[in-house]
């Protein structure tokens, strides 16, 4: 727990002059990754979760692309980005920003929703926005949170602020319905996304996924990232980290863990994993 004196100097200077990471993970909502953070300098790369990102900034402001969109956020806004959604995050001004961030399964997020309504859920659930304004609701979150990191409080008590928080967002920002197949979704760029998740681990070539899609080299990059915002090499780069996400959590080593998933070595993949989650893979296993 911080000391008054680290509260006070942490109200008069709103972000470290450092960077400053937590990572832990909560077995009350069934291991759920939780990070407190201050950034200054450090850029997300464009990556996308299998969980749920939802957070908010207590202080500072970040910028954000998702969907091709970019927007400034900061305190009062809230992150509620679905599962596989494309996005990145840079400081938005030279202090940087401090923020909280949890990464739920999407299948806690179904339970809360089925508690609160009393009947079964069997639709895929997501959130219609993904970077929003909504102080009420952010302040909440990071009072729960920050109770969840910090302790102070009994446990009901700390559970329950979360619980309910999440909840709530989801009764003012969810869609409860079923999210069909995106049918707009052009058939070449599938073939394109499916071959890279099966061959994510290999050295995948140029000409091999201009085949699948059944276009030129050029128009099959160009068509890729208008799609899912990102490049085909990127996207296949997102997927080594997703999966070594989850072989750290399985207790693999990093160096195991670099090999299994086709990074020329540890060290690429520490560069890579930081870029896109702010930890390095020894943290984010300790966690």
């Amino acid at each position: 727990m911080h000391s008054v004196s680290q509260q006070e100097a942490a109200e008069a200077n709103p972000v470290s002059r450092q960077e400053q990471t937590r990572f832990w993970r909560d077995a009350r909502f069934r291991d759920m990754e939780c990070l407190s953070a201050s950034f200054i300098t450090h850029e997300f790369s464009p990556h996308s979760h299998d969980t749920f990102s939802i957070g908010a900034i207590e202080v500072g402001c970040q910028v954000a692309s998702i969907r091709g969109t970019r927007e400034h956020t900061g305190p009062g806004a809230l992150y509620l980005i679905n599962p596989g959604e494309v996005h990145d995050g840079q400081p938005g001004a030279p202090e940087g920003y401090r923020y909280r961030m949890i990464y739920p399964e999407v299948s806690l997020l179904t339970d809360i929703i089925e508690d609160v309504t009393g009947r079964a859920f069997n639709g895929m659930p997501s959130f219609d926005r993904q970077l929003l304004s909504d102080p009420e609701v952010a302040r909440a979150f990071n009072l729960a949170h920050s109770r969840m990191e910090n302790g102070g409080v009994a446990e009901l008590e700390s559970e329950e602020s979360m619980y309910c928080v999440l909840a709530t967002m989801f009764a003012r920002h969810g869609s409860d319905i079923l999210r069909a197949p995106d049918h707009s979704e052009p058939r070449a760029m599938r073939r394109v996304r499916d071959y890279i998740a099966a061959h994510f681990d290999a050295e995948i070539g140029l000409e091999a996924l201009a085949k699948a899609a059944g276009l030129s080299r050029a128009h099959m990059i160009r068509a890729f990232r208008k799609h899912y915002f990102i490049t085909p090499h990127a996207f296949q780069t997102d997927m080594r980290i997703r999966h070594a996400r989850h072989l750290l959590r399985m207790g693999a080593t990093p160096s195991e863990t670099a090999a299994a998933c086709g990074f020329a070595d540890q060290a690429h993949m520490t560069r890579q994993f930081k870029a896109r989650t702010g930890l390095t893979p020894a943290v984010f296993r300790a966690g």
